[in-house]
């Protein structure tokens, strides 16, 4: 009766640094989808942060700039001016020609 020896396979280094490659690169792969997913995500929100403020200092500039013109306007200008004790005399306006 012959004993049967198990032969070992022998891996060569080229065929090792394939097989941790591949491993590395299995555990490589999902580690940074998960990692840009989550960069992307905070990126949005700080994006939608960004619109919000910007959407809220528009709603002011309109409101100022309503003010300006109410403000700038012939009537309100002529009512300034009377309060200061000024008056409207047509007489002395010159045309520069």
């Amino acid at each position: 009766m012959r004993k049967t020896r198990n032969k070992k396979v022998k891996m060569l280094k080229g065929e090792k640094f394939m097989y941790i490659l591949i491993l590395l690169a299995l555990i490589a792969f999902p580690i940074s989808t998960v990692f840009t997913k989550a960069v992307l995500s905070e990126t949005n929100i700080s994006l939608e942060q960004m619109k919000s403020k910007i959407e809220t200092q528009e709603g002011i500039n309109e409101s100022l700039s309503m003010q300006v013109d109410e403000l700038a306007s012939l009537d309100k200008i002529q009512e300034v001016a009377s309060e200061k004790g000024l008056t409207y005399n047509n007489d002395n306006i010159k045309n520069v020609e």
